[in-house]
């Protein structure tokens, strides 16, 4: 095996100046504002020297010594560790601060600064941090085409791909008139590329060294993999495996990134020197026996931006294609996995072609989605399914990308005429019926609905105690009382319950959506009937008509009712009062109809008032004025007759007139005398 490592990998200038100077900076405590390059390793070694990274300078001790790393910080930052009081030493590559003072020349002379790169990474958050305003990160061509001004100045990240640059830089121009192009490109980074694209061409295997968060790195092994079909992407000689089977090629070429170190580059060149055609042969006995259909499981060795390429313990590698990655719509492999992520796999066919085995972790997602889904079936757990259509009789919807149909009895509770509001929604369910070996998959959300009404039933009930209070709001109104909502079981309010007073409807005293203090009259948990009283809690109309008049008060009221023996007056707080016939005027009254008509409001006076018989007696009569007594003269006497004495006369005409009895004596006494 023939070993070429490129003459320019590993540390730029820039790097090796910032280590340098880190190690040679006198101070009893050192810290770096995040990691002073990409690379792990490097980082523990500056570690074990006593150069701590640290993400925020607050949480240094005053008084010691802050890092700025290679790629820089904002002048903001910058100010503020020094107003805080710590000692600030800049490690900012010299060739950034010179792209500093562009692009503040350039801001001073009215151009919008372009910066074409990643906006997230430290060194683009450094540049664009040295003006306020009027400066702009794009990192795709989409973004470019939005740029727009009269005077633009564009400048690149210093690890780009040279052709990213001129591919967007040149959208930029052609969409405005005044552009000034400044490749700022590194000169380490262009010959470090171009040096990797012409090894890459010459070589069977290429091995790309450098930190996972290394852009520079990164873009090496994207221009390796155009150039060779092999491409091993390491942070250190560890992440070589046995089954890469790196001996079976003839020439392999090394390259690293600015932030890889000497010694990481030493180890991974001594590795492959001790590879030998035995070893592997030894390897190869100990592969994994996989076969087509199987799930087995993987280590991620690297992922780019339409691949993920897993170790599965076999003589190959598995490579997993984008469409076979995720049933997620819009994300990219790097939003799934990264390096050193252990995941299962189902194998699809153990060649592709160019000698990697096929894989998919969509499919496995499917496999362990029905299993899923059985499982909730047996325990009855709930899913979440998003509805996608409507079609006869019910809603078509998926379920982590498993087919699902919701019947229409089933969607919900009631019945619901338009199904169409459901599109776009994610109902949680039950499974109904499930049969993986045809697909099918049955789902309820009224069964979910039904479970909890009945828990939001059960726990209403716990409040509700006949003799107590308890608040609610009208649901509906019927002509026979109003139903209300007392938080998830309704309770009826009978409309002779509502008021003390004769009420002609419901809506004289309440109105839908009105929420009201009631007290429990009845309750029955097994027929779930609850019986409400709102007068209940009122004061009752004669209580407080008693407790507001007494007997000689003079008050209006209304006349409701006449009877023969009076009339029925309505007072205030609803009570009634009667005046008698005898009490509506001062002349006789036959009957009270006579003086009054219903409705009529008349002023009368309290004359009694009975609590225990509830009854007040009333008068018009005591308000009126009393009528003028007229006064009559003494009639003369008349004398009195004297009386005369009869003469009776004893002859015939005096028997016939007289008395039977005084004749009869007349007639005795004559024949005494005449004897």
């Amino acid at each position: 095996m023939k070993i070429i490592v490129q003459n320019n990998a590993g540390f730029c200038y820039g790097v090796k100046r910032a280590i340098q100077i880190a190690e040679d900076t006198s101070s009893d405590k050192k810290y770096t504002l995040g990691q002073l390059i990409h690379n792990k390793q490097e980082c523990e070694r500056l570690e074990n020297l006593g150069i701590s990274s640290i993400d925020d300078y607050k949480k240094a001790e005053k008084g010691s010594t802050i890092l700025i790393r290679s790629h820089g910080a904002t002048k903001k930052l910058k100010e503020d560790i020094i107003n805080n009081g710590y000692n600030l030493v800049d490690l900012t590559c010299p060739s950034l601060l010179k792209i500093y003072d562009k692009i503040i020349k350039k801001h001073e002379e009215g151009y919008k600064v372009v910066i074409i790169g990643n906006p997230n990474h430290q060194e683009i958050i450094a540049m664009k941090g040295q003006v306020e305003n009027n400066i702009e990160v794009v990192n795709t061509i989409e973004e470019a085409k939005k740029i727009k001004a009269e005077k633009i100045y564009v400048i690149s990240q210093t690890t780009n791909l040279l052709r990213k640059f001129l591919e967007i830089s040149d959208i930029i121009v052609r969409g405005n008139t005044n552009v000034v192009i400044d490749n700022t490109i590194c000169t380490a980074t262009k010959n470090r590329q171009m040096a990797c694209a012409e090894l890459s061409k010459m070589v069977d295997c290429m091995i790309v060294i450098g930190g996972l968060n290394s852009s520079n790195t990164n873009k090496l092994y994207e221009i390796a993999k155009e150039n060779c079909k092999k491409v091993l992407r390491i942070e250190t000689y560890k992440d070589i495996r046995i089954d890469d089977s790196i001996i079976e090629y003839d020439v392999v070429g090394i390259t690293a990134g600015a932030s890889t170190p000497a010694w990481i580059i030493e180890e991974v060149v001594n590795l492959m020197d001790n590879y030998s055609k035995d070893f592997m042969e030894q390897v190869e006995e100990s592969m994994n026996k996989i076969h087509p259909k199987e799930i087995v499981k993987g280590e991620v060795i690297y992922v780019t931006d339409d691949e993920v390429m897993v170790n599965i313990g076999y003589k190959a590698d598995g490579i997993i294609k984008l469409d076979e990655l995720s049933t997620e719509e819009g994300k990219l492999p790097k939003d799934l996995y990264k390096q050193g992520d252990e995941i299962e796999v189902y194998v699809i066919k153990l060649d592709d072609g160019e000698g990697n085995v096929v894989l998919s972790t969509r499919r496995v997602e499917g496999i362990k989605n029905w299993k899923k889904l059985v499982e909730s079936f047996d325990d009855g757990s709930t899913v979440e399914a998003k509805v996608t259509q409507v079609v006869k009789g019910g809603l078509l919807a998926t379920v982590n990308n498993i087919k699902a149909f919701i019947p229409g009895s089933q969607v919900t509770t009631h019945f619901v005429k338009d199904l169409s509001k459901y599109v776009g929604e994610t109902l949680v369910c039950k499974v109904l019926n499930i049969d993986e070996k045809k697909r099918r998959l049955v789902l309820s959300r009224k069964a979910v609905e039904e479970e909890e009404l009945k828990e939001i039933e059960d726990k209403a009930w716990e409040n509700i105690t006949v003799g107590e209070k308890i608040t609610g709001k009208v649901q509906r109104l019927t002509d026979f009382g109003a139903f209300i909502d007392l938080g998830g079981v309704d309770g009826l309010l009978h409309i002779s319950d509502m008021s003390w007073n004769r009420i002609a409807s419901p809506e004289d005293v309440l109105k839908v959506g009105d929420e009201v203090e009631t007290i429990v009259l009845k309750a029955n948990r097994e027929k779930n009937r609850i019986s409400l009283g709102l007068k209940q809690l009122q004061q009752k109309p004669f209580d407080a008509f008693v407790e507001n008049h007494q007997a000689g008060d003079e008050i209006e009221g209304e006349v409701v009712n006449l009877v023969d023996f009076g009339a029925f007056v309505k007072l205030q707080d609803g009570v009634e009062g009667l005046i008698h016939v005898s009490e509506i005027s001062n002349e006789h009254v036959d009957k009270p109809s006579d003086e009054l008509n219903l409705g009529d409001t008349v002023k009368v006076k309290i004359l009694e008032i009975n609590p225990e018989k509830k009854r007040i007696a009333l008068s018009i009569k005591a308000l009126l004025p009393k009528p003028e007594k007229v006064e009559r003269k003494p009639r003369p006497k008349k004398a009195k007759p004297k009386k005369v004495e009869p003469k009776v006369e004893m002859n015939e005409e005096v028997l016939i007139n007289s008395d039977l009895g005084a004749l009869l004596d007349l007639k005795l006494k004559e024949i005494e005398e005449n004897n």
